[in-house]
Order: structure tokens, then C-alpha cells, then sequence
């Protein structure tokens, strides 16, 4: 089946996107209302993009309104220029979902979700208490494309707790427990006992292994 993309709806393009690019990992965004209330919300439109300087980039698409309104995360970094992007671990998944719902102005979401934030390290905006993992960041620049636009944030701070950290400094993502999105039907996946260890292979190494293996050449 073939889709052209110039002729499909917006709704139909976002489907299939999410759908095939995937598992996505899922960024609980902390960010801080003009009143110093902390507004949070999650995205799997997110990745690391460049280490040096160390960048994230998320994708935040207006809300669904015939006039272009920016959501509350996009306005408040926008604003502040700070936000705390929180890792979502298999046991705040369910308090990631309530964070994601459409509540009026005024309802905070952590208490919606029982979250509780916890003092940065650099940044004025907190981060979930409960993460295990979180990335302070200030903006770098943003994007507007169309609909939607493309924050790029340079990570200042990096909190993990120490159970989760090896010398090196290594992640041990195998106990982290980090889940991502499949698309967007409530589809997630799980890392739990799922990881698989493929090592890069040095040039000479396969140079060598080809040599060996007659079927290789």
C-alpha cells in the first residue's frame, strides 16, 4: 500500500508516522507557568540530536483549533527558556498517561498524576521527584514549521540516581526500565528483558572474518 503524503489529512500523516517511527522514547516535559505553577506533559516527538554541545529536540504541534495556540509547554519555554525533560520508566508510566490528558486551565497535572517535583540543579523549572532520570535544558532556538514547531534545548544538568550509573559514566539501561511509544493506538514497549548486545565490529575484525568465511566474500 502506498500513501501520498501531498494528498493525505494531517490526522492520517500523524498515524502513520508514529506508527513506523518507532519505539519512540517519551520526554515528561516540566515547565513553569507565568504564576510559578509547573505545568507538565509528555512527548514522544524527542530525541538526542548532537552531544557537543549536548542538544535534545522536541517536536510540539499547536493545539487542535482553527487558530494556531501554541500548548502550554511550547508558550512556557518560550517564555522562560527552561524546561526538564523527565525519563518515563516503566513505573510512572500510568502517571505519564494522566499527565497527557487535556485538563482546563488551572489543574495542575502532577497533582492530577500524585507527582511530586523536586529542586533542579541549574535550571529554575523543577523535575518529578519520582523520575529516575531527568535532563535539565534551556532552549537554544525553536522552529516553527506550518503547524507545529521544533525546540531545540541544550542539556545543562543531568540527574540520575546512583543505581542506574557505572563508571565511565555508563547508563545501566538493562535496570532503568525505560519504555517508549509504538504509535498511537496506547501502544507502549517495555526494555524490561528485552535488550539484545550486537557490538560494532572493527574494521579489521571483519576484514578478517570475511577472509574466513568462504560464503563471505
Amino acid at each position: 500500500m502506498i500513501f501520498d503524503l501531498e494528498m493525505a489529512k494531517p490526522r492520517e500523516i500523524y498515524n502513520l508516522l508514529i506508527g513506523l517511527v518507532a519505539p519512540r522514547p517519551i520526554a515528561l516535559i516540566t515547565t513553569m507557568e507565568e504564576n510559578g505553577a509547573l505545568n507538565a506533559a509528555p512527548f514522544s516527538a524527542y530525541n538526542y540530536l548532537c552531544t557537543d554541545p549536548p542538544i535534545v529536540g522536541i517536536g510540539v504541534a499547536n493545539r487542535p483549533a482553527d487558530q494556531p495556540v501554541p500548548k502550554d509547554t511550547a508558550r512556557n519555554i518560550g517564555r522562560s527558556g527552561e524546561f526538564v525533560i523527565n525519563v518515563v520508566t516503566e513505573d510512572i508510566a500510568q502517571q505519564m498517561n494522566i499527565c497527557a490528558t487535556d485538563f482546563p486551565a488551572g489543574i495542575s497535572e502532577l497533582e492530577m498524576a500524585n507527582l511530586e517535583a523536586a529542586p533542579s540543579a541549574v535550571v529554575k523549572v523543577p523535575r518529578i521527584a519520582s523520575a529516575h532520570a531527568a535532563l535539565e535544558c534551556r532552549e537554544h532556538t525553536t522552529l516553527e514549521i506550518g503547524r507545529s514547531r521544533i525546540i531545540l534545548g541544550r542539556v545543562v544538568s543531568i540527574y540520575v540516581d546512583d543505581q542506574y550509573v557505572d563508571p565511565g559514566p555508563y547508563i545501566r539501561a538493562e535496570e532503568l526500565h525505560a519504555i517508549g511509544r509504538m504509535n498511537g493506538l496506547g501502544s507502549y514497549v517495555r526494555t524490561r528483558d528485552s535488550f539484545l548486545t550486537i557490538p560494532r565490529i572493527p574494521y579489521e575484525q571483519w576484514e578478517k572474518r570475511r577472509g574466513e568465511d568462504p560464503q563471505e566474500r
